[in-house]
């Protein structure tokens, strides 16, 4: 098999598999340290390595997702609350085997636009997700609504900034590929 053909499969395959769907099966450290090390490789303009994670596993799920729910609580009670999102806010972390806070740090000296460090760690996260895919981990970027309040939960630093939440978990059931478009249709050849 060539490596493009690889990659290519790797990629194809690359879903999102939702915390709902995880089974109680540990995800050895040596594959979270891979998804880690291989996210380091990821593209970085002036090599600013903006990528920051913070691994939660254990018991840290669910102070994780009892922060989240006391805080959804707090902001939105008597104004349009959600006692399934309420839910769904405590119980997704510890439904998860490990959860990956995504974490921006944004270039002290500020050399290059924002909006560069932001793909820089998206690229990061899409290295993580396609070495999970790669060893059966079904995983699941989240950005909850109230994500600008998760820098309290992880005392982020000055620059710092939370991008989301990466579930991860083992899952048996059969997910389907998603769907794209036609590249054809979002592509215009500039050639004359």
């Amino acid at each position: 098999m060539s490596i493009i053909g690889d990659v290519t499969r790797l990629i194809e395959a690359r879903k999102a598999v939702f915390p709902a769907l995880y089974i109680e099966k540990n995800i050895p450290t040596s594959i979270i340290n891979k998804m880690l090390s291989n996210a380091n490789r990821a593209p970085t303009h002036k090599l600013t390595e903006p990528w920051r994670f913070k691994v939660i596993r254990g018991d840290a799920r669910a102070r994780l997702g009892n922060f989240m729910s006391a805080r959804y609580k707090k902001l939105y009670e008597g104004n349009g609350f959600s006692e399934r999102k309420f839910n769904k806010l405590r119980e997704n972390p510890q439904l998860a085997d490990t959860v990956i806070a995504i974490i921006m740090q944004r270039d002290r000296e500020e050399r290059i636009p924002e909006w560069e460090e932001i793909a820089a760690v998206s690229m990061a996260v899409q290295n993580m997700w396609l070495t999970a895919s790669a060893h059966g981990v079904g995983s699941y970027w989240s950005s909850p609504a109230l994500i600008s309040h998760l820098g309290d939960f992880f005392k982020l630093e000055e620059g710092q900034k939370c991008l989301g939440l990466f579930y991860m978990g083992y899952y048996e059931e059969e997910i389907p590929v998603s769907k794209r478009g036609p590249i054809e249709e979002k592509v215009e050849w500039l050639d004359k």
